[in-house]
């Protein structure tokens, strides 16, 4: 028996959608805004500032230290106290460079290559989709910036909804906005932890590893959907 055919597809955000950004170009844009705000906070090292090029990297996997069980996507007073702490980790780095950090970090998101034009095939065969992220700050105004806001028909945002990933309620609430039973939904994601709440719900879960490149492939998911 074949299984039912996908009419809605549920994509994570950061690292699915989005790439995170290169971390040196973080950390210049936060240096930048520190000078251009008259900081005399001293600048780390070049050795210092090559250490938290790699943490920057790995930023959300070592704020688990702190924050296990994603707490911080509830609030966004919380996700920058958490997003402080990590960052401190790192030897050198002072509060004006953190908060520099924090307040361009929106910046560095990009939307893959290949986001849009799966995004625009998707709605034109009729698939509807939604953004289902942990997250604490609102991203709609980055996708909007890419122009692919308009090609999704919803959000369910943790901070917004209570909810966090991989509890299935939030995948409950994806369905609603899709307007599909479980078995006819897709969900794209690139976390093994995260992404695979839904299948409790009979949502069909696709795992993408982290990419180097601009391209992401999310053309699979259009072989997925027919």
């Amino acid at each position: 028996m074949l299984p039912e055919p996908i009419s809605g597809v549920i994509f994570d955000f950061h690292g699915t959608l989005v790439d995170g950004g290169d971390s040196e170009r973080w950390i210049a844009d936060a240096l930048r805004r520190l000078a251009e705000n008259g900081s005399t906070e001293p600048v780390p090292s070049a050795g210092q500032l090559a250490a938290l090029r790699g943490h920057l990297d790995e930023i959300w996997h070592h704020a688990h230290t702190f924050d296990p069980g994603s707490e911080r996507d509830l609030s966004p007073e919380l996700h920058r106290e958490v997003f402080g702490r990590t960052v401190a980790m790192c030897a050198g780095v002072g509060p004006g460079l953190i908060a520099a950090l924090y307040a361009v970090m929106p910046d560095q998101w990009a939307v893959f290559e290949d986001t849009a034009p799966v995004l625009r095939e998707l709605k034109a065969r009729g698939v509807r989709t939604v953004v289902v992220s942990n997250i604490a700050v609102d991203i709609r105004p980055c996708l909007k910036r890419a122009g692919v806001e308009e090609l999704l028909d919803g959000f369910v945002l943790s901070f917004e909804v209570g909810l966090v990933k991989p509890d299935p309620a939030i995948y409950a609430r994806a369905l609603e906005v899709l307007g599909v039973p479980g078995n006819r939904a897709l969900m794209v994601g690139d976390s093994p932890r995260d992404d695979v709440g839904g299948v409790p719900l009979k949502i069909r879960t696709l795992i993408l590893p982290k990419t180097d490149g601009p391209v992401h492939g999310l053309g699979t998911v259009l072989r997925m959907v027919g």
